[in-house]
């Protein structure tokens, strides 16, 4: 039911959304023509609002405030905790290879971690909301790519149950346990760490982090563009998304403090 219901918080999270809806009361208040003006005006407002870098610039700065990387470069980890989301599963699917979405640098950061040495292990947690029983499991898919780049499958753990970020946790804890593994190294998106990190230690792993996929801009509103972009929506939504996914985890107890 929390998923069902997650899914359509992320639809009502949606600028976009909101957009269509004020645009919709437009026409269905149309016999009250100032009203359906300023309707029509708000879904035009927010569209535009959402849609340009200094809007992106404030939530993802927001977003990525409290990414902390606490990761020790002269440890070696007994395993590097590799959380999902960098697949796209449809087109995986589809094509029979590999196929990553905009946001592939957790798979890249954890080869380069267990290339050089400084994890013994890799415990790939993900799996897909996706019931079918030929649906792709990213955990699989991320393990056979990890070993196609040289990684012994004796140093892959896979986890390929879980669907969402609390999933990821609860599912990890006795994988964790049963390996023995006592130093942790929790890899994920720069917006993703504080939730992801938070569900860890609400399950008693705390796990050193490490922050990839930063989106924070450091240039000052001036020199950022005013003009709206499909893709400045986007992640204008997917930072009000993680920032309400925080709020929802935190009411529910979901996380705990990690720092």
């Amino acid at each position: 039911m929390f998923l069902l219901l997650s899914k359509v918080l992320d639809l009502l999270l949606s600028p976009l959304t909101w957009a269509l809806l004020l645009g919709v009361g437009g026409v269905v208040l149309r016999r009250w023509k100032r009203l359906s003006l300023v309707s029509q005006l708000a879904a035009l407002g927010v569209l535009y609002a959402f849609s340009i870098e200094p809007t992106v610039a404030l939530l993802t700065r927001a977003t990525e405030a409290d990414a902390v990387s606490t990761y020790r470069p002269d440890t070696v980890y007994d395993a590097v905790i590799l959380l999902g989301g960098g697949l796209d599963a449809a087109a995986t699917e589809r094509s029979g290879q590999p196929e990553y979405n905009a946001a592939p640098e957790r798979m890249m950061r954890t080869f380069e971690l267990l290339h050089d040495g400084r994890a013994r292990q890799v415990l790939i947690t993900a799996g897909n909301l996706d019931a079918r029983p030929e649906a792709v499991v990213e955990a699989d898919v991320l393990a056979a790519q990890l070993e196609h780049w040289g990684i012994s499958p004796e140093r892959i753990v896979k986890e390929g149950r879980s669907r969402n970020t609390r999933e990821n946790a609860l599912e990890s804890e006795p994988l964790v346990r049963a390996h023995g593994w006592k130093s942790l190294l929790l890899v994920t998106s720069a917006a993703h760490l504080p939730r992801a990190a938070g569900c860890f230690a609400a399950v008693g792993l705390r796990a050193d982090t490490l922050a990839v996929d930063l989106r924070s801009s450091t240039l000052p509103p001036a020199k950022l563009s005013w003009l709206p972009r499909s893709g400045a929506l986007n992640q204008s939504t997917d930072m009000l998304r993680e920032l309400a996914g925080r709020t929802v985890y935190r009411l529910r107890g979901w996380t705990a403090p990690w720092r």
